[in-house]
C-alpha cells in the first residue's frame, strides 16, 4: 500500500503564527489538520478561506490530548503517516519534505526533526530540558536521539496501534517515543532548522518549572518501566516473540 501523509498542527492561542504555518505546510502537503485545543483567540476566523480541516476541543486539554485527537483522525481517514508540527512558527514547514524522504526510506520508524540546540535565540531552559531528556531517553531505550523534545515528527500510524498515552501535556511526546521504542519501533533523527522569536514576541505555553517537573517525574517512572517492560519486551523480540 502506498504511503499517505497528512500534517497535524496542534494549537492553543497561536493566532499570530498559525495561518502562516498552515499556508506554508499546504504548499508541501495538501492534507493539513489543525487541532484547536480549546483556544480562546479567534482561530476559526483566522483560518477562514484556507483549505484545512479544523478539529476543536471545547476546552484546553493539553498538547498530548491534541496530538491523540489528530493521530486518531489520521488513522480513521486512511492516512499511513502523520507529520506533526508546532503552530508557534519555530519550525520550517519547508523542511517537511526532508522528513518525508527519511520516512520513505524507513516507513516503520518515527522520524524526528532535530533542532540545533545551540541555535540563536534558543531558550536556555529548553536547551537544558532537552539535553536532560535526551540522556534519559538513551538510558531507557538504548536508542540515541539528539532532540527528544522536538514536536516536528513523522509517526507511522500502524506502528502506534494499541499504544495508550498516560500523560496529556508536553511530556506526552517523550512518553510516546519511549513506548514506541519499547515495542520495537526505531526512532531516527533528521536535522531541521529552527527559529525563535525575540524575547517579548515569543508565544510559548511551556511552563519552565512545572513542565520540567512533570518531565522529571515521567523520566523517573520510565526508568522503572524500562526494567519492568522495556527490557522484557526486547528479550521477547530477540527470541522471535512479539506482543
Amino acid at each position: 500500500m502506498a504511503s499517505r501523509y497528512c500534517v497535524i498542527i496542534p494549537t492553543y492561542n497561536n493566532s499570530g503564527t498559525l495561518a502562516d504555518v498552515v499556508e506554508r505546510a499546504l504548499k508541501v502537503c495538501p492534507n493539513v489538520v489543525v487541532v484547536n485545543d480549546g483556544s480562546t483567540d479567534n482561530i476559526e476566523a483566522e483560518l477562514c478561506g484556507i483549505n484545512v480541516i479544523v478539529i476543536s476541543h471545547e476546552r484546553n486539554l493539553g498538547k498530548g490530548k491534541a496530538l491523540k485527537t489528530g493521530l486518531r483522525y489520521a488513522g480513521m481517514n486512511g492516512y499511513t503517516h502523520a507529520v506533526t508540527i508546532d503552530a508557534d512558527g519555530q519550525h520550517f514547514p519547508e523542511d517537511i519534505p526532508a522528513l518525508i524522504e527519511a520516512s520513505a526510506e524507513h516507513p516503520e520508524s518515527i522520524i524526528v526533526g532535530c533542532r540545533n540546540l545551540t541555535s540563536e535565540n534558543m531558550p536556555r531552559q529548553n536547551t537544558f530540558a532537552n539535553r536532560f531528556s535526551n540522556f534519559w531517553f538513551r538510558l531507557q531505550t538504548a536508542q540515541k536521539l539528539d532532540d527528544t523534545q522536538s514536536g516536528f515528527r513523522i509517526y507511522p500510524l500502524e506502528s502506534l496501534y494499541g499504544m495508550r498515552l498516560v500523560t496529556s501535556r508536553y511530556e506526552a511526546e517523550l512518553e510516546l517515543l519511549v513506548f514506541a521504542a519499547w515495542h520495537g519501533v526505531s526512532v531516527k533523527g533528521v536535522p531541521v532548522r529552527v527559529w525563535y522569536a525575540p524575547e517579548g514576541e515569543r508565544v510559548s505555553h511551556f511552563r519552565p518549572f512545572w513542565d520540567f517537573f512533570r518531565i522529571s517525574v515521567l523520566n523517573t517512572i520510565l526508568c522503572f518501566g524500562a526494567l519492568l517492560v522495556g527490557l522484557p519486551l526486547a528479550v521477547l523480540r530477540k527470541i522471535g516473540i512479539r506482543l
